[in-house]
């Protein structure tokens, strides 16, 4: 896991980077533009996104992205994963690799039926992952 310093310092150019990826067709989801952005990881964390060409990126790789989209990672605001019959793992499993990168889940169900010790098993299975996952707790539980 990075630490935040470490994320810092490789945003601000003070440590390498370990993949730059340049002249990526950047999608905003907020100003619904399209346009050339460089975005720079560092560990298993984005680092910095920007125009393309804005920042001298110092890195260990680097991949031109020309042709290429990226996008922000999708946010499901409201799901039972109880209702699927999966654990927390095996839910993130499946909707990682389609872009989902967090998700607000809602354990009325679990919660109803076993009461705390549903709830704690949901919120014991959702810890480390790399799906984040908040847990929001319902009105109709008792």
């Amino acid at each position: 896991m990075v630490s935040r310093l470490e994320l810092i310092e490789a945003a601000r150019g003070a440590r390498p980077l370990d993949l730059a990826i340049t002249n990526v067709n950047l999608v905003n989801v907020f100003t619904c533009e399209i346009y050339p952005a460089d975005i720079g990881i560092y560990g298993d964390r984005v680092a910095l996104v920007g125009p393309a060409g804005a920042y001298q990126l110092e890195a260990k790789a680097t991949y031109d992205g020309s042709g290429k989209w990226a996008a922000p990672g999708f946010v499901d605001t409201h799901i039972h994963i109880e209702s699927t019959m999966v654990t927390p793992a095996s839910y993130a499993a499946a909707v990682l690799p389609f872009g989902t990168t967090t998700s607000v889940i809602d354990p009325h169900e679990i919660g109803n039926v076993l009461g705390m010790d549903g709830m704690r098993f949901m919120l014991e299975g959702s810890e480390g992952l790399p799906l984040r996952i908040y847990l929001s707790i319902s009105s109709c539980v008792p």
